[in-house]
């Protein structure tokens, strides 16, 4: 028995016998070695004191190892929340969603209510919707002052959360900058490095229209293309200056700039015209319902004035056809959720009586 232990039983303590079953009270101390338990019978014995554990120490050790099976617990359940949340972190992207993106790397930005999109917390996620290993930094600009957000490594086609952030913070993570390189076993092409500043206007974030259905993701966001796969593709001709000790010239090889969705309906700069007539945006409406055909309407005449918005387009206009006004009626409730645009009838000489014209002046 430890030399604390025997220190501590005096007269009228309450012991239990180390080696034996049962116990007593201590009557006495007969010498440094020895004392006289009063047992459980009524008998008294002798019993070296080496053999007795003072029932108060019993208690305090069960206590002890409650206590530490406790914080064994609690330890375990903040491992496996960690894992868990590592796990929500990094996880994989919807490949196979119906009318999925381009492949290609994207930023987007993840409200966590889905139902109340202006309010609460976001996610910042870097998406890798492609079937290369991505090795990526995201640094954020704020007051002329660089800061790395994150960096590491992805697996295809999936996604990472960067960061997640209040509504107070979004002026910290709207600008900034994302590097990547794309890395496969074996390719018939070359790849080119991501090299892509983004800069999402802080006012986007608080207007409802701007967070649109991502399909890799399964829920609204404000997605930031920051490049396409196809866009990134090489044959290996530029790389023609490291044979031979020969020293090119110019090395860098400027990355195309994908087309916008706004671009294909571009009459001049900064302006463009969108027909929303269905049979203008889709080439079979067999099957398709009034509603579907509403939807596919709507859904087109958000992104489309999104990518105006995103590609500093100064003046859309939306030819909605007269029939019996529902479309027109809902493009104008849609747009009282956008700040910084107004809007008005369309010309009649050119558009007749079933266009909207849409002056995006926010900048």
């Amino acid at each position: 028995m430890p030399q604390n232990f025997q220190k501590m039983v005096k007269a009228g303590d309450k012991v239990r016998f180390l080696n034996d079953v049962g116990g007593g009270v201590v009557i006495r101390l007969i010498d440094s070695r020895m004392a006289l338990v009063a047992i459980e019978d009524g008998f008294e014995v002798p019993v070296l004191i080496s053999e007795l554990i003072v029932s108060s120490q019993v208690q305090s050790s069960g206590r002890e190892a409650a206590q530490e099976a406790l914080q064994q617990e609690l330890r375990r359940k903040a491992e496996e929340e960690a894992e868990a949340m590592e796990a929500a972190r990094k996880s994989s992207l919807r490949r196979f969603a119906k009318n999925p993106e381009a492949e290609g790397v994207y930023l987007a930005f993840v409200p966590h209510d889905q139902q109340w999109l202006l309010t609460g917390k976001l996610d910042m996620i870097l998406l890798n919707h492609s079937p290369y290993t991505l090795l990526y930094s995201v640094v954020t600009n704020e007051n002329s002052l660089f800061t790395n957000l994150d960096y590491g490594e992805m697996q295809a086609f999936t996604k990472t959360i960067i960061q997640t952030f209040s509504r107070e913070e979004i002026n910290m993570v709207c600008k900034g900058i994302v590097q990547a390189l794309l890395i496969n076993d074996q390719t018939k092409f070359a790849l080119l490095p991501v090299h892509a500043p983004y800069d999402v206007k802080p006012g986007r974030f608080y207007k409802e229209g701007s967070y649109q259905p991502a399909a890799v993701l399964g829920e609204k966001a404000i997605l930031v293309n920051l490049q396409t796969i196809s866009a990134l593709k090489t044959d290996g001709g530029n790389l023609d200056f490291m044979k031979h000790d020969h020293i090119a010239e110019s090395v860098a090889k400027p990355v195309p700039r994908e087309k916008a969705l706004i671009d294909k309906h571009r009459k001049v700069d900064g302006e463009a015209v969108v027909d929303l007539h269905i049979a203008e945006l889709i080439d079979n409406i067999a099957g398709l319902s009034s509603h579907d055909m509403f939807r596919i309407q709507m859904d087109y005449f958000n992104r489309s004035l999104n990518s105006a918005i995103s590609n500093d387009y100064q003046k859309v206009t939306y030819i909605h056809g007269v029939g019996n006004g529902v479309l027109k009626n809902a493009i104008v409730k849609a747009l009282d959720e956008f700040e910084g645009l107004n809007n008005r009838m369309a010309s009649m000489s050119k558009f007749g009586v079933g266009a909207i014209e849409v002056l995006i002046v926010e900048k």
